[in-house]
């Protein structure tokens, strides 16, 4: 997990919009840094850096919407919350259906916007942690062997050890030495939670013949 503190970059064209919303939220005690465009804002973006972003959606040249989606093309999540002016109903549709955190009208509210904000950058922190917590489960998956991983199949079936064996064509005392290799690898006491291990990064289930 990354140990930056969390920074809000606000994006928009206007220099006056970016130098008020820069005073507000500097005033309540947030890092800030500012762009006066979306390529202007990728050509510094860092994953690593949590937070998140304040965007005008309707920009000249390239809009929040084009840069919400330039975005999403790197495989970054950050919350974005878009500021939007009359007219901008359809651009706000799609930003949505896109994931769009939050949506505030100019001019902009001081209270709500900060709202937005703190409750924006709390996201970022929660999903940055279950983002770690799947890596390390899917470094822990790499580490099973290609039998291994066949039996976890079987186990998160709910197969027995003597159906995971005739599944598998082996022995049932091995298939018992593979699920001790399992358990210790994953690092799970249990199997409710191997299970719920292996949900989580998407492992399917065996199937019996």
């Amino acid at each position: 997990m990354t140990s930056l503190s969390p920074r809000v970059y606000v994006i928009d064209d206007e220099p006056s919009v970016r130098k008020a919303l820069e005073r507000l939220l500097r005033a309540a005690g947030l890092e800030v840094a500012t762009c006066a465009s979306g390529p202007d804002y990728l050509a510094q973006f860092d994953p690593d850096v949590p937070g998140c972003l304040v965007l005008d959606l309707a920009m000249p040249g390239f809009s929040g919407l084009e840069l919400q989606q330039a975005l999403a093309a790197r495989g970054a999540t950050p919350p974005i919350i878009f500021l939007t002016g009359r007219g901008d109903v359809p651009s706000s549709v799609q930003a949505m259906k896109r994931g769009a955190f939050e949506f505030l009208s100019k001019p902009v509210d001081e209270g709500l916007l900060l709202e937005a904000v703190r409750h924006a950058i709390e996201k970022d922190r929660v999903d940055r942690l279950e983002r770690a917590a799947l890596a390390d489960v899917r470094a822990r998956l790499a580490t099973l062997t290609p039998r291994e991983t066949e039996v976890l199949a079987c186990v998160i079936a709910g197969l027995l050890n003597k159906q995971t064996a005739d599944l598998l064509g082996t022995a049932e005392k091995t298939i018992k030495v593979h699920r001790a290799h399992i358990m210790e690898k994953m690092q799970v006491k249990s199997l409710a939670e191997l299970v719920r291990l292996a949900d989580a990064a998407g492992i399917a289930p065996a199937r019996e013949r």
